[in-house]
């Protein structure tokens, strides 16, 4: 059983695995390999210069897995209610977990099959994405969305920002205080 299972591992995604990770919990990351950062230029985020969308891509998986999310190249099919968490099932598999958080970028296809409240879109070419309250909850009990598919701006800085934001949140949930993350220097 995972305390987090994460739908997307791009920029939304790999960043909410990786504060989950860090925080201890159990997290997996299932990625179609479908971000549409992979055809990406960026030269506006923060901290780093320029960098192509798909190293972005990679460092950010790198940096999840480095503090112990797992990383399977899978295509998520369907999620279903089971008892106190998910059956989250992929073409092959099936996993088990208390909390999910969809980072699927563009994609609503996952979110409209299992149910969620989809409302119409705000960004440009963005006609519709999963309505979520201000932390990042959807319309089931334990399913959260972040990034491009719950209305932030396609912008990597951003995404990345709101995954970090939902993972903060569930984070917090599940230690029952507010969880904060901040590393200093050494020395």
């Amino acid at each position: 059983m995972y305390d987090v299972i994460i739908v997307g591992a791009g920029p939304t995604g790999a960043s909410a695995a990786l504060f989950t990770a860090k925080a201890g919990k159990k997290t997996l990351l299932l990625d179609s390999d479908q971000s549409i950062t992979k055809k990406a230029w960026i030269e506006n985020h923060y901290g780093v210069m320029e960098i192509t969308g798909p190293d972005l891509v990679d460092i950010g998986q790198k940096q999840a897995q480095k503090f112990g999310a797992e990383l399977v190249q899978e295509k998520v099919t369907d999620i279903e209610k089971n008892g106190d968490g998910f059956d989250v099932k992929t073409e092959s598999k099936q996993y088990q977990g208390k909390h999910v958080i969809l980072a699927t970028g563009l994609s609503i296809e996952l979110a409209e099959k299992i149910g969620l409240e989809i409302k119409p879109g705000t960004e440009p070419r963005i006609k519709q994405i999963v309505a979520v309250d201000q932390n990042g909850k959807t319309s089931v009990d334990g399913i959260w969305a972040a990034g491009t598919v719950a209305g932030t701006s396609v912008h990597t800085i951003i995404t990345a920002g709101d995954g970090a934001r939902v993972a903060i949140n569930i984070i917090s949930e599940l230690n029952g205080e507010r969880y904060v993350d901040h590393d200093v220097l050494k020395g």
